[in-house]
């Protein structure tokens, strides 16, 4: 194929999800009300956490983090994925593909990397209490968090770096919502096996290796639990893990089954419906586990809206 031809697409069609008017409709406000209650479930657990001097410990940190983490990783998709449910697909250049092609992935591995920590940070706190407050200073808390995101953000430079030198002729749809590894090769008329090979490699090397070290770390404190002579003790221990495992149930899930994979065992619909699960629901649901679950997540907000309510009466009365 000539030079010209190879250069031809200059932007794709993001297809989405097809179907009938209505049900376009429908998915569009099923996706719009699912991301607005992330934005503000995650938003208001950054402010809690900033806000109450009680939640300034490790863990917490590490929640903010993550809170803020999924605001940022769920726009990356849903914007595109709301377009294309409003119309027959939402345009995207080539470049605003691989640059969403990177950030989305960059902060899918941040997740990992930032799951597998606080599984670490959980595991030090029941398995070593005495040596917590050493081993998990907030100093050396802060470089955790800061080494999860530097680390996400590198780990798919490279991959990038090589898809960005692909050459695309045609044709420009993408059978997906956003711009995802696989559709991506699909429409490139270059030699795409390394940057498959070295994607897959990169994608599965973040997700297994910290998937390996977190369910380490709950492999020694399911150890630690059994230990205690109390089922009383047993189950107020492992309470302050259990809104952190479901999490890491949930996200683990899904990418694991779409990412850890043979590039050509990819199925668009399969891969479509399973991105909808880490791009929208799981930014939800994260929120919802940690504030339904977490005691100490509960307290501080009902002190927070105890203040309001009492600020609010003393500005009337005084009115």
């Amino acid at each position: 194929m000539d030079l010209a031809n190879r250069t031809a697409v200059r932007e794709f069609l993001l297809l989405g999800f097809s179907g009938a008017p209505w049900l376009q409709h429908a998915l569009f406000a099923l996706f719009l009300a699912l991301y607005l209650l992330s934005l503000v479930g995650n938003t208001l657990i950054i402010f809690i956490v900033l806000v109450e001097a009680t939640l300034q410990t490790p863990m917490y940190v590490f929640l903010g983090n993550l809170s803020f983490l999924e605001i940022w990783y769920t726009t990356a998709t849903v914007p595109k994925l709301l377009a294309t449910c409003l119309s027959k697909g939402a345009a995207i250049s080539v470049s605003g593909c691989i640059v969403q092609y990177y950030f989305f992935f960059s902060m899918g591995a941040t997740e990992c990397i930032l799951l597998a920590v606080m599984a670490y940070d959980r595991y030090v706190a029941i398995c070593s209490p005495l040596r917590y407050s050493l081993l998990m200073s907030l100093q050396l808390c802060l470089c955790f968090a800061a080494g999860s995101w530097v680390g996400g953000f590198a780990a798919p430079l490279l991959p990038t770096i090589l898809i960005s030198r692909l050459n695309f002729c045609g044709p420009q749809k993408i059978n997906h919502f956003f711009c995802d590894s696989d559709p991506i090769f699909k429409l490139s008329c270059s030699d795409t096996f390394l940057a498959e090979a070295l994607g897959y490699t990169c994608s599965s090397v973040v997700i297994l290796s910290s998937f390996l070290l977190t369910m380490s770390s709950y492999g020694n404190i399911v150890a630690t639990v059994l230990r205690l002579s109390s089922l009383e003790a047993r189950k107020k221990t492992f309470s302050t893990c259990a809104s952190h495992l479901t999490v890491v149930t949930i996200y683990y899930g899904t990418i694991i089954f779409a990412y850890v994979r043979p590039p050509a065992k990819y199925n668009f619909t399969i891969g479509k419906v399973i991105s909808v699960f880490y791009c929208v629901v799981t930014p939800l649901v994260n929120p919802l586990i940690y504030t339904l679950r977490n005691k100490d997540v509960k307290k501080a907000f009902r002190k927070i809206l105890a203040q309001k309510r009492f600020l609010l009466t003393r500005n009337r009365q005084e009115f």
